[in-house]
């Protein structure tokens, strides 16, 4: 079953990271295709979850404003990262 998202109120209200939600700070290859497979997992049958890159976390609630991730870094994280999963 999906979870109802709502950015804002991911980010502003009192959710807290949980088997189905994690935030991650900036991108770390490694960390990030952690999290994807253990939602990929799903042993609870829960049908995945939530990865928001770019938020830090603090006892597992978010941290604003968001840290994001700077515009020049995006093309070589896509392209990087395609070429891994290509392999």
């Amino acid at each position: 079953m999906p979870l109802p998202v709502n950015i804002s109120q991911l980010l502003t209200g009192k959710t807290v990271e949980w088997e189905r939600l994690e935030f991650k700070e900036g991108w770390n290859p490694e960390r990030v295709l952690h999290s994807i497979c253990a939602f990929a997992n799903d042993t609870n049958n829960w049908g995945g979850g939530y990865l928001v890159i770019g938020i830090r976390a603090r006892d597992g609630q978010p941290i604003l404003p968001p840290k994001g991730l700077k515009a020049n870094q995006l093309d070589s994280i896509s392209r990087n990262y395609s070429k891994s999963v290509t392999s």
